[in-house]
């Protein structure tokens, strides 16, 4: 039943956070609560958000204070803060930055500044922290000398036990690279930071002294978040290395540095299994770098780090920053890095990791406010559910988890689906996503429509891409080789035949890939088979675009 309260959020003393979506207060609380709360459900009543240490600590990065989301709270809560969530907010809060890694007068090492002798105590007490610590007084600073090259571990490690570490220890500056941007691009076209941008950029670099110039920019996909890294690279101004997704992206990176920035072509190397220059701005693939001959033996490419004095490294997507990059942080911990993000979800968890070895989050915009001025497109999101053909059934109902997952993903009556939409946007540039090959074979030839994958050349890939641009093709079929990083600017339609199980992370970038602006409205529909396990894990794929105030309209079809 609605109601016209006014305050739509219930704080529960678990610290869950109980959001009404039929109060008129919903909109502006969630946009508030989304600062520095998780969302965990988002059914169709009563959407759940959950406060935890990492979010709250992302708020406090963000310079959220605890005063202020405590009034936030009172001012949409139904019903007072309770007791223990106030001390939980304030305390959490209170404990960034309550250790401080400093410069020390000791040649490659570390002071760990910890101002409370109970504080110190836990420290040494504890075996998978001590073993980093040498007890050390630097003038009146009681605290503990590190070793320079477990910069990265020990902040993991304090993030474990609940301290997260304020890094002002210095950064290098790394060889120095004049990088300046066009005000007219190659193409002729005019080229300029928005504002929103030249925010990101400047929240990131701070005011270039120690304890800033790391940390993530969380923006939408078609948002920009390449011009951001290009804005960075002109601040710093210095050697730049640029982690990205594919190699796709790598040569997206490429043309627009090219395009943007007076760089020029013998400045900008390519460092992927196709070649491997290292120039002063190097560009390479997150598969390159965790490649290795077999499990018992090193990563080679890590030398990569080490190959140049490195002033900036971005992390492009770094939600998808592969766990073994984790292990690198001696050689990247004294450098500037960037990571660039749609979300900061991860599926394997490891939050944590990016906010400690990569940063805090920095700067993060809302779609929906974008949105609202025109930066991005306006996207209606629909999800359409169909019934399994009989036939399918019964080896649905023996099949284990991820047989059923499968077969439902599979559901043959997607194809026709997809057709009808496409008759419904005919004059639109429309983009087939799924998950598994034969499902994309069947549904390509069906459609009479090009097919990328994993396995398509790069040349036939770029070719396919650069026809869809165009419009010489209005219907592609691709596998998830696009969800990141892929310069798509005509697409107004995504049709999600299946996915990657829950991953939220994957529902947002394949929605990102027709947020680029334009006169015409986005559409994205993910086709599901009904009363099947594919329902509960399009909700969860679903939490971080509703979190972001999308909507999703639930039709069911006949086919």
């Amino acid at each position: 039943m609605a109601t016209a309260s006014g305050t739509p959020v219930i704080i529960q003393s678990d610290g869950s956070l109980l959001v009404d979506v039929h109060d008129p207060g919903f909109d502006a609380a969630r946009a508030e609560i989304s600062a520095f709360a998780e969302l965990e459900k988002s059914p169709e009543h009563m959407h759940t958000y959950r406060l935890s240490p990492l979010s709250l600590w992302n708020a406090a990065s963000a310079g959220i204070g605890s005063d202020q989301i405590l009034q936030i709270l009172a001012d949409h809560g139904r019903f007072e803060v309770p007791d223990n969530i106030r001390f939980f907010i304030t305390d959490t809060i209170a404990r960034f930055g309550t250790i401080c890694l400093l410069s020390s007068p000791r040649e490659r090492q570390l002071f760990l500044d910890v101002p409370d002798s109970t504080i110190r105590q836990e420290l040494m007490s504890s075996k998978r922290v001590s073993r980093f610590l040498i007890p050390f007084d630097m003038g009146d600073r009681a605290g503990f000398l590190v070793e320079l090259y477990d910069r990265g571990t020990i902040k993991q490690e304090l993030m474990e036990l609940g301290y997260p570490v304020k890094d002002e220890a210095p950064l290098v500056d790394g060889e120095p690279l004049p990088v300046t941007l066009r005000q007219q691009t190659l193409a002729n076209g005019e080229f300029h930071v928005r504002d929103y941008q030249l925010e990101a950029a400047s929240a990131f670099h701070g005011t270039g002294r120690p304890g800033t110039g790391f940390g993530t920019v969380v923006m939408p996909c078609g948002a920009g978040k390449t011009a951001v890294g290009m804005k960075v690279m002109e601040i710093v101004s210095a050697n730049t290395l640029i982690l990205t997704t594919n190699v796709a992206a790598v040569h997206q990176w490429i043309d627009e540095l090219l395009d943007k920035t007076e760089l020029t072509a013998e400045e900008i190397g390519e460092y992927t299994g196709d070649r491997k220059e290292i120039r002063p701005v190097t560009i390479a693939t997150y598969q390159i770098l965790v490649w290795r001959p077999d499990k018992e033996q090193d990563f080679p490419h890590f030398k990569l780090f080490g190959e140049r004095k490195w002033g900036l490294i971005i992390y492009d997507e770094v939600h998808l920053l592969p766990a073994p990059v984790f292990r690198v942080t001696a050689e990247i911990q004294a450098v500037r890095r960037l990571g660039l993000t749609a979300t900061l979800v991860r599926e394997d968890g490891r939050q944590a990791d990016v906010f400690s070895l990569v940063g805090p989050k920095r700067y993060d915009v809302p779609w929906k406010e974008l949105e609202a001025k025109g930066w991005i497109a306006e996207a209606n999101c629909y999800e359409i559910r169909i019934d399994l053909p009989e036939e399918l059934k019964v080896g649905y109902a023996v099949a284990d988890k991820r047989g059923k997952f499968r077969i439902a993903s599979e559901n043959p009556r997607k194809t026709d689906i997809a057709r009808q939409i496409i008759a419904n946007h005919r004059e639109d540039s429309i983009m087939v996503i799924g998950q598994y090959l034969n499902q994309l074979d069947e549904l390509a030839e069906a459609l009479s429509a090009p097919l990328i994958t994993g396995k398509t050349p790069n040349p036939e890939r770029e070719r396919i891409y650069g026809a869809f641009r165009s419009g010489d093709v209005k219907v592609i079929v691709v596998s998830k080789v696009a969800n990141f990083a892929i310069d798509l600017p005509d697409a107004s339609v995504a049709i999600q035949v299946s996915g990657t199980f829950g991953s939220r992370q994957e529902e947002a970038q394949r929605l990102g890939r027709i947020l680029r602006p334009k006169e015409k409205n986005a559409f994205f529909y993910s086709v599901i088979s009904r009363y099947t396990t594919e329902e509960t894990f399009a909700a969860n794929r679903q939490k971080f675009l509703t979190e972001q105030g999308y909507k999703y309209h639930i039709e069911l079809w006949d086919s």
